[in-house]
């Protein structure tokens, strides 16, 4: 009985992990990333504590209730005595200067728009990871594709070769060559697939999947060349790059700070009110008033030690500090474009050459190869590396368009765009 619950949750858990995988496009995995994501979800509950704080600074302190006894003389401890004595309630309500809290309110609404900006760049940063993790999953099942085609036309070979063979037209040499290439192959298909399971198990923990759930992959399409500028990216980049933005609003809630700071140049205010309870005099039975005070607190800003120009200062420095960031964020990201345009390039360029002309060729030296081994022109050695080089050009061929769409993943990232989206 226990057998047969263990079978049937593995079947269960066997069949959810497959049908993770199912109709999922790019897109698909990149939104699920960006939900499951622990980072993102850490960077949402920072802006909801920044968004708390707003609250916290920007309101009226409370009030203070002042409760109190005047006058009561010692050599009785009687209200009844003297006139002067008497019970005290109070109530005194602080004020800063006006328009202080309103800033205080706009510099803490800044703390909010810079983790939304951190928030952006992570999703970002996640989409970039998805789609390099994705583009080497289906760049190694394109290689076992790759290889298993050539593996099989190499049994064709080898059956070619055994007939050969045994009309001694072959020598057993050639038998051995071909049986040791099937071999090798299926030797590096192995390897592959072990290097596919690896990929989908790195895919898979971006998505907080189990490691095994299979993961859907679609041949590389054509691939749409963009031309590119360093001036255009870096123009997209000040645009839309969220880590740029976030450096603005840094430097943002900084002008706005040293505002705030100015208002420690003006009084704030504190307003009370004292009520006195007074009992009547006991030796004369004489009924006495009672007493009602207003009272208004003015603090003196005199800027002991040069406490308040200091912090003002700071805000001022503080701008140069984040405009000297942006500008070396922009330096940064200037080089980073001239190398990924000039990659990018020289990626475009090899894919063309292999397209246009080595892959053609290849396939057509491979033809022509085997055509003629099978009437005796050429030596079966010429077929073997016929076929060899043909498998690697056509992997060379994929592992330059995986790197090409890699290269692009990274300069959306590095600018905030979108140049195009696979289906």
């Amino acid at each position: 009985m226990n057998k047969i619950r263990i079978l049937i949750i593995g079947s269960i858990i066997l069949f959810a992990s497959n049908l993770f995988g199912q109709n999922e496009t790019l897109q698909d995995l990149i939104n699920t990333a960006i939900k499951v994501s622990p980072q993102i979800k850490m960077l949402e509950m920072k802006k909801l504590a920044a968004s708390n704080r707003i609250e916290q600074n920007s309101n009226l302190p409370d009030p203070m209730l002042t409760l109190g006894i005047a006058n009561l003389p010692v050599n009785s401890f009687s209200f009844t005595q003297e006139p002067m004595t008497g019970k005290i309630v109070g109530l005194s309500q602080a004020f800063p200067f006006p328009g202080k809290l309103s800033k205080q309110a706009k510099v803490n609404q800044q703390d909010v728009q810079i983790v939304e900006q951190e928030i952006i760049d992570a999703k970002n940063e996640i989409r970039k990871n998805v789609i390099r993790s994705y583009n080497e999953l289906l760049y190694v099942r394109k290689a076992i594709q790759i290889s298993e085609n050539s593996k099989a036309l190499l049994n064709n070979i080898a059956e070619v070769v055994r007939t050969k063979y045994s009309v001694s037209t072959a020598s057993q040499q050639n038998l051995l060559k071909v049986e040791l290439e099937i071999t090798n192959l299926t030797e590096k298909i192995v390897d592959l697939k072990s290097k596919e399971n690896s990929q989908i198990a790195v895919l898979n923990a971006l998505l907080l999947r189990p490691s095994n759930s299979s993961i859907n992959t679609v041949e590389i399409q054509e691939l749409n060349y963009k031309q590119f500028t360093v001036d255009a990216l870096v123009d997209s980049a000040e645009k839309y790059r969220p880590f740029l933005k976030g450096i603005k609003e840094a430097k943002q809630k900084e002008e706005l700070k040293k505002s705030l700071a100015d208002y420690d140049y003006y009084p704030n205010f504190n307003l009370s009110v004292l009520y006195t309870f007074r009992d009547e005099i006991a030796a004369t039975n004489t009924p006495l008033n009672d007493f009602i005070s207003f009272f208004v607190g003015i603090s003196l800003p005199l800027n002991y030690g040069g406490k308040v120009s200091s912090k003002v200062e700071e805000t001022e420095t503080m701008q140069k500090l984040y405009d000297e960031q942006y500008n070396m964020s922009l330096q940064i990201l200037q080089s980073s474009f001239g190398s990924a345009i000039a990659k990018i390039n020289s990626l475009k360029e090899r894919i063309k050459l292999i397209e246009e002309g080595s892959l053609i060729q290849a396939n057509e030296n491979l033809k022509t190869t085997l055509t003629s081994y099978q009437v005796g022109q050429v030596d079966f050695l010429n077929v073997i590396d016929a076929q060899n080089s043909l498998l690697k050009i056509e992997n060379d061929l994929y592992r330059l368009k995986t790197d090409y769409l890699n290269e692009i993943a990274e300069l959306e990232f590095l600018t905030g765009t979108e140049f195009y989206q696979e289906n």
